[in-house]
């Protein structure tokens, strides 16, 4: 098959070649064939000048005494041929047939007509497969995918079990309409698919289509709408039109929100471009014309602003949440992206799964796909566990910024800073397990530590957000019992922002304070106060009350903070030992961190750099056997030269940072 610009350059060439075969067709005289005046041929002839002429109808060609070729047209002059026998010139006669003389108003008034003709279509076809579809601004821009299209089934979606199972039921009247409609039922018209980003609400729409084995329509709720007026509705139109002509089939709507909203709320009023294309919208799915075996899938995040007539039995009477997957359903969605790529066996998605709470199926495969970039980069044949780890890393924490400059007060702070966290989470059975602390810079953040439920949560207790609040106020306090309250730095602001915002919360919103009790204090009217991540309103709160608010969270803060300071005084030498650990190996695990309080040494393998690595543990053999010997008679030199493995370690990190 020929790509688009290759048929558009055959289209070139024909027309090329057309309209040079116009111009030999118009042309009966040779190349290099002069032109004259039938008065000056007559002159010539008069003169002796003419050697031999050649008459065909009206049309006289010859040659000149000195070799010269000339052609004219004959007027009517009938003594022509008198004047040339009486010069002896030599005369060539040709007649002229019927077929002949319609060949020759075919080719010099039909044909240019119909070349002009080809040439004009072909322009305007050109117009409206451009962008702008000059021409065609009426016409529905959805897209029709087809079984050829690489086809989705519901074995392509995992993870909303509960949403698949709702949208068998269309997949089923797809196939076989009669077995509802002997019973009397209707298959709902339209369904509306709501949940997050990335959930796979545009798959579990072409899953259905593939299910069925029918036509897959999908465009844009955007798309509906242009600057001119009276397009969206006509689109609207065309695209039921479309369906009508292709049912059974599926109309897919993404964002429907673009075009769905209230009505009474735009700038046009009724006149509005885009509430007109709504009410074409709702007529055409529920007017007085039935759409049999048209059916309407469309997809948002954002239902509440949607109108209501839009939502009413009859229109989009059924609405299917797709949520954010489970652990299982992070299982199963990782591993069906799993098996597209090359698996090393030490690769388990439930691990993956449980280290990804909150991560929807984009996210998900992505994670699987910067896996895969990663091992490609480090010319593996396969993806392992630790390619995985660290496209997780990368996803929920930004790349490491190993180029960054740090000085070792810097690097030490933070060390203590991150152990700050670590050792109130650790000492806090309320807090989520540690994943990982780095001092690393990922992203905006000089380190981070790392904690990650166990299990998905689907509520949060009060015992356990203010234990949030203490892990989040450690990193302040290592800085100040460590350095001094002068050498606090700026690093806590984060940690400030969200300890102030989970407390706010919990006094305006969650009603876990004990003095204003089980009410809300937030309001969703124009006129709000905005206060940090929450609002509150300016109309049902007295002063009086705001005062008790600001005392509420200062309380809370003031509380944990309190917590968390005793945690880490009792647990100094816990914080020193962490803290060394992670400057000697920048990046720990929760396992790691609990044998480095314990007391046990950790080996760490280095992953950067695997060829300067492999000359720097594969020592001779023969020194090696030796240190082993030697290890019975003194245990000193062995640590000696653990120690300065490690050192040169340290070494190679700092110079990488």
């Amino acid at each position: 098959m020929l790509s688009k610009n290759q048929k558009n350059a055959v289209v070139w060439i024909a027309i090329v070649c057309i309209f040079y075969l116009l111009i030999q067709s118009f042309s009966n005289v040779k190349e290099g064939t002069n032109t004259i005046a039938y008065s000056d041929f007559i002159s010539d002839v008069e003169n002796g000048k003419i050697a031999n002429v050649s008459i065909k109808g009206l049309n006289i060609n010859g040659i000149t005494n000195d070799g010269k070729l000339f052609s004219t047209y004959n007027p009517g002059d009938s003594g022509l041929i008198n004047r040339l026998i009486s010069k002896k010139i030599k005369i060539h006669a040709e007649s002229i047939e019927e077929h002949s003389a319609l060949l020759h108003i075919f080719f010099n008034m039909v044909l240019p007509l119909l070349f002009l003709m080809a040439l004009w279509f072909f322009f305007m076809r050109q117009l409206q497969a451009g962008g702008n579809k000059a021409l065609g601004f009426g016409k529905s821009k959805a897209k029709l995918l087809t079984e050829k299209e690489q086809k989705v089934t519901f074995q392509d979606v995992a993870g909303v079990d509960e949403a698949k199972a709702e949208l068998e039921e269309i997949v089923d009247f797809l196939k076989d309409p009669s077995k509802f409609s002997r019973l009397g039922g209707k298959i709902p018209k339209g369904v509306l698919l709501v949940g997050s980003p990335g959930t796979g609400k545009t798959l579990l729409a072409r899953a259905v289509a593939g299910e069925a084995g029918v036509p897959f329509f999908s465009i844009s709720g955007s798309e509906f709408v242009e600057m001119f007026v009276g397009v969206g509705a006509s689109r609207v139109r065309d695209m039921f039109e479309q369906g009508k002509k292709n049912a059974p089939c599926i109309i897919f709507i993404d964002e429907i929100d673009a075009v769905g909203r209230h009505r009474g709320f735009g700038l046009g009023g009724g006149n509005d471009e885009r509430e007109q294309t709504l009410n074409q919208l709702l007529v055409e799915m529920d007017g007085f014309e039935e759409n049999n075996g048209v059916i309407i899938i469309a997809a948002t995040n954002r239902p509440d602003v949607l109108d209501p007539a839009l939502l009413r039995p009859g229109r989009f009477d059924r609405q299917v949440v797709v949520p954010s997957p489970d652990l299982n359903g992070r299982e199963k969605i990782l591993k069906v992206h799993l098996a597209k790529i090359p698996l090393s066996s030490d690769v388990d998605p439930l691990v993956i799964a449980r280290g990804t709470p909150g991560f929807s199926g984009a996210d998900l495969a992505n994670l699987v796909n910067e896996a895969a970039l990663l091992a490609a980069r480090r010319n593996k044949r396969v993806v392992n566990m630790e390619d995985l780890e660290e496209a997780k890393d990368k996803v929920m924490m930004g790349s490491e910024r190993r180029s960054m400059v740090m000085t070792e007060e810097e690097k030490k702070l933070t060390a203590y800073h991150e152990a700050g966290h670590a050792i109130v989470a650790i000492n806090l059975p309320d807090s989520d397990p540690i994943h990982k602390a780095t001092i690393i810079p990922r992203g905006s953040a000089l380190g981070m530590v790392m904690r990650l439920p166990t299990n998905d949560r689907l509520s949060v207790s009060r015992v356990k957000l203010e234990a949030d609040l203490s892990v989040a106020a450690g990193g302040r306090i290592a800085e100040e019992i460590i350095f001094g309250h002068d050498k606090v730095t700026t690093g806590a602001s984060s940690d400030i922002n969200q300890a102030t915002r989970i407390a706010k919360m919990m006094v305006v919103e969650w009603g876990m304070s004990d003095k204003l009790g089980f009410l809300s204090y937030t309001d969703d009217s124009p006129r709000e106060v905005f206060l940090g991540h929450s609002t509150i309103s300016s109309d049902n709160i007295s002063a009086e009350t705001a005062k008790i608010i600001d005392k509420e969270i200062r309380a809370i803060v003031d509380r944990t903070y309190a917590r968390a300071e005793n945690i880490i005084k009792n647990n100094l030498n816990a914080l020193e030992l962490l803290a060394q650990g992670l400057l000697e190996h920048e990046t720990l695990t929760g396992d790691e961190i609990k044998k480095i309080i314990e007391g046990e040494k950790i080996e760490k393998h280095i992953k950067k750099h695997p060829p300067e690595l492999s000359k720097r543990t594969k020592m001779p053999s023969s020194k090696a056997s030796n240190t082993e010997a030697k290890e019975a008679s003194n245990n000193e030199k062995p640590k000696k030269r653990t120690t300065k493995v490690k050192k040169n370690e340290l070494d190679d990190n700092g110079t990488q940072i």
